[in-house]
Parts: structure tokens; sequence; C-alpha cells
């Protein structure tokens, strides 16, 4: 299958005002390489039979609009439609047509089942790497998960009878600070983070998932320093990590509880794992994370790894934007 010539600007394009709020995500462009982009979406349209697609290239950007912007399907449709910072984002002409949200739903399905989600959110990161805005030598991992609310979530009969609640989801049970059961039907979201809230790497399983099952496939091959919290805690960790990469905050158990050493050294590894946290925050508070959009797990799954890559992104451009700003950086 072919794809569509859509760079080429009509007479329409050059009428327009140029104005700041237009160029608000051109820094993108600076620390994003988007032809190595292009080359890793290069083969997803292999045939030459059918009508010329658009460009993998182009539908990517909008995936990332998408989840920068936390927009549903149809909304990302109208948004791209009447947006101008949109259209130049994605290098989409004024006279060419706007995909519709069908074709945005085939194409975020596609990226899922050619498993590229995840090679495009270490290329992305590399990218970063590479203009200086993420550091890896010497990189601390911390690791958590959070939970995603299931879309549907409550056990209702449709109109064939039939029971509508997520079947790919599961309970997660948490005892709250205040002593009470909290009871969420959903996904878990397993991240490892940086220093700077940056995602390296991450997962998603039912809800009731333990989230030290996770743990293995979020550590990069050199992964240095491991920040948990208890749930963590286990002699396998303390055999794997080592003494001196174990910053897993050490758990109390019945009749043995912590040291006044231990209770220090969680003190100080809790001030640096809550980094963590704070990234999960942002990832719900901006991007939606927090309640699932589609149904069953893969899409979801889908969903937060583009979610990941713009949280990235965005951390990226706003640290590369002070970078460029700085008085040092002109030294």
């Amino acid at each position: 299958m072919s794809c569509k010539q859509t760079a080429q600007h009509s007479m329409a394009d050059m009428l327009v005002v140029e104005h700041k709020s237009l160029s608000e995500l051109d820094d993108v462009h600076s620390i994003i390489n988007w032809k190595e982009i292009e080359t890793t979406l290069s083969n997803l349209y292999s045939s030459k039979r059918g009508v010329p697609a658009y460009p993998p290239l182009m539908m990517f950007k909008i995936l990332i609009l998408q989840a920068w912007y936390n927009l549903s399907d149809e909304a990302l449709e109208k948004q791209i439609a009447r947006d101008l910072m949109f259209r130049r984002f994605i290098d989409l002409s004024l006279s060419e047509a706007v995909p519709d949200h069908t074709t945005i739903w085939r194409f975020r399905n596609l990226l899922n089942t050619e498993n590229l989600l995840e090679p495009l959110l270490e290329q992305i990161n590399t990218h970063l790497e590479q203009n200086s805005i993420i550091v890896s030598v010497g990189s601390i991992n911390i690791i958590d998960a959070t939970v995603i609310k299931a879309k549907q979530s409550r056990k209702r009969k449709g109109k064939d009878g039939n029971n509508t609640q997520d079947p790919e989801a599961g309970y997660h049970v948490k005892v709250a600070a205040d002593g009470k059961r909290k009871t969420t039907y959903g996904f878990k979201m397993h991240a490892n983070t940086d220093g700077h809230g940056f995602v390296k790497k991450m997962t998603c399983t039912p809800g009731n998932a333990h989230d030290s099952q996770e743990r293995d496939k979020l550590l990069v091959k050199t992964h240095g320093q491991v920040y948990a919290d208890s749930a963590y805690a286990n002699r396998e960790n303390d055999q794997k990590l080592g003494r001196q990469n174990n910053k897993v905050l050490h758990r109390a158990y019945r009749n043995k509880p912590l040291t006044d050493q231990q209770k220090q050294q969680n003190r100080q590894r809790s001030g640096i794992r809550y980094i963590v946290e704070r990234t999960f925050g942002l990832l719900k508070q901006h991007h939606g994370l927090g309640q699932a959009r589609y149904l069953g797990l893969e899409r979801n799954k889908s969903r937060a790894q583009l979610i990941a890559m713009t949280h990235n992104l965005k951390t990226g451009m706003n640290i590369f934007k002070q970078m460029r700003s700085s008085p040092a950086c002109c030294v």
C-alpha cells in the first residue's frame, strides 16, 4: 500500500499568517530525529495494493498529539480539522483531508500488533539522550505501579444479556493510610523512571497482578541502583540487585520491627522514590491515564505507552527550552 503525498503545501498554506501560538510544539522537532522514527515505521504498509494510506510518520505524530492533549479518537479528528497548530505539527496541508477516527484507531492497533511501541519509546529516549536531555550514565531506576480504572468496571448486563464488564481487567485491593480497604477494578501500569521522571520502560497488567512480578521486565541491562516501595522487598531482590544497588524500602514483619537504621534508610529512599509517584500523578492529571479509554489490556497498554512517550517529549521540550535560554549554553 502506497502513502499519500501530504507534505506539499498549497496556496492556502502560504496565506496563513504566522503567530507564536502556531509554533508552540516546534521545539519537539529540534530534539527528535523524525527521519529515524520514519525508518522504524517504514515497513507498516508493505503492500503496494489498495488506496494510498496516510504516511505512518504523520499518523504517529497524530497519536502523540492525542496523548499530549488527552483527546478521544473522535475529538482528535475534529481538532486536526480546525487547529492550525495540529496541522503544522503533523505537516498536513490545509488542502488535504483529515484522517478520520477509524483510521486513527486502526493505526494505533497496528503499532501494537507490530510490536513497535516499545522500540519507539526507546528511540525517543535515545534522541533525548543525544541532546543531553536524558543522562543515562549513572542513572537510577525508580520502579512502581499505578492503577488505571477500567472503562467498564461494574457488572452490568448489555442488550444481549451478557456482562459488559471488561473481562481482561482485575480487582486491585489496597489498604489506605486511614486503614480502609479501597478496591478498584482495572489495570496496572508498571513503570521505571529515572531521577528526572523520564519513563525508561513500562508494562501493563490486570489490576490484580502483584507489583513485583514486573520488576525484571522494567530494569534495563545496566540497571544500577533500584528504588522501590516495600512491595518489592524480598530475598530474591537482595540476591539479584546486590547490597549496593538495592534501595528498596525495608519492610517490617510480625515480631520483627524495623531498626532505627532501617527507618532512617527508608526516609532517605522515600525522598527519591516519590519521583515515580509524581510522574504517575502527571500522567493522570494531564493525560487522563487514571481512567481507561478502551476495552481490553492490549489497547489500554498501547495508550499508556503513547502517554509515556508524550510525557518524555513534553518534559524534554521544557528542559530544552531552559537549556536554550540559559546563558551557560551560549558560552
